[in-house]
């Protein structure tokens, strides 16, 4: 069946997009909630950090709670306490609620859809079939830059109806996905969830949870220093959003070929472009370098992520998916974070360095790999 025709997988998407739209529409909706109440953004961002600590905190035992009860049962349940978690925040600010209370009530939210990504990668495996996936995980990475480059539009936009109204469409959003995942037999969620097969080792995952670190760690690079990088070149700071146009563009190009190329891929080859472009990004060669190192980047990324995606799911036992995807998710979330603090505490030219040198680790981890546990599975249109 052709991934463009397939009905079931489209649902998925939209489920998907949806559940993703409010985590990035919360850095905006954080702070302009907070200074029309408080008079203080720095509160918005304050708030930001306990969510994705909770987040972080929450992905991996909510993800095997999703395990356990099943996906399809227990995922429309975590969207909903999300989104009521959201409605609450929204009227707790309105009321004037001091700040403690907000940072508390943020936890909710934030705890809660830690594991929805997790959850809704597990479904993607009883969606489309193992010749299809590679190429259903690429469309979606082009879909999602389109979901973090709309997610902060929506905000400005729904901003002008009033301070609330963002926290309220991030709660509808959650709806929305709650509604479209799929409801599947009794008898294939019983399937689903049972018998408790024990998990390999960890050795087994590391290399693939390396390769997520890798992704977070070079891309907030790049992201987080759009503007230092334009100033070393001495240009204005209006060129700051050139650099992430540019890797943007190249994650959509380099996602759009390898889906429709149809197949896994090895990795290896895309861990070897974050470490040419990641050298290229440190070495400073003017304006040439640095928009050939950043669409470098880019372009591997997409290929990187669903290679990485592909083979985890050939080693996570079905009743652990959820909590091994949002394992994953929180990795590459962390070196995220890693880049970002490398970004605001060293020098720009050694930052790159950091994320080249984890590409290299998980490259030298997959190198004695036989080519057939990576994974070169071909599919069709």
């Amino acid at each position: 069946m052709s991934l463009f025709t397939h009905r079931a997988y489209w649902r998925w998407s939209a489920g998907v997009q949806f559940a993703r739209l409010p985590a990035t529409m919360a850095p905006l909706a954080f702070t302009l909630l907070t200074t029309a109440t408080t008079g203080s953004y720095r509160l918005g961002g304050v708030l930001m950090s306990v969510y994705v600590v909770a987040e972080m905190t929450g992905a991996v035992p909510v993800g095997r709670l999703l395990d356990r009860v099943g996906v399809t049962r227990g995922l429309p349940a975590l969207l909903l306490l999300t989104a009521a978690g959201f409605a609450v925040l929204a009227f707790a600010a309105s009321a004037a609620a001091p700040t403690a209370v907000l940072l508390a009530l943020v936890l909710l939210p934030g705890a809660t859809a830690g594991a929805l990504s997790g959850g809704f990668r597990t479904l993607l495996a009883d969606t489309v079939d193992d010749a299809l996936l590679p190429r259903a995980i690429s469309v979606d990475a082009m879909l999602l830059e389109g979901v973090l480059i709309g997610g902060p539009a929506l905000v400005a936009l729904l901003d002008l109806a009033g301070p609330f109204v963002p926290l309220a469409a991030m709660a509808a959003a959650c709806v929305g996905a709650a509604v479209l995942v799929p409801r599947r037999a009794a008898e294939r969620e019983r399937e689903e969830t049972g018998p408790d097969v024990p998990p390999v080792g960890v050795g087994t995952y590391l290399p693939w949870l390396c390769c997520a670190f890798t992704v977070g760690l070079l891309l907030s690079t790049i992201e987080v220093a759009p503007l230092p990088l334009v100033q070393r070149l001495g240009a204005p700071d209006t060129a700051a959003p050139v650099v992430i146009a540019v890797l943007s563009g190249a994650s959509i190009v380099g996602s759009a070929l390898y889906a429709w190329r149809g197949k896994t891929g090895d990795p290896r080859l895309f861990l070897g472009g974050f470490i040419v472009g990641g050298l290229a990004l440190a070495g400073d060669f003017g304006w040439p370098g640095l928009i050939a190192s950043v669409a470098v980047i880019g372009g591997c990324t997409g290929p990187l992520v669903a290679a990485t995606s592909v083979n985890l799911q050939r080693l996570l036992p079905k009743n652990r998916r959820s909590a091994g995807f949002s394992l994953s998710f929180t990795v590459q979330a962390c070196g995220f974070g890693l880049g970002s603090l490398a970004v605001g505490v060293l020098p720009l030219w050694l930052a790159p360095v950091f994320g080249v040198f984890a590409a290299a680790i998980a490259g030298a981890m997959l190198v004695a790999k036989p080519a057939g546990a990576i994974g070169t599975t071909s599919v069709t249109s």
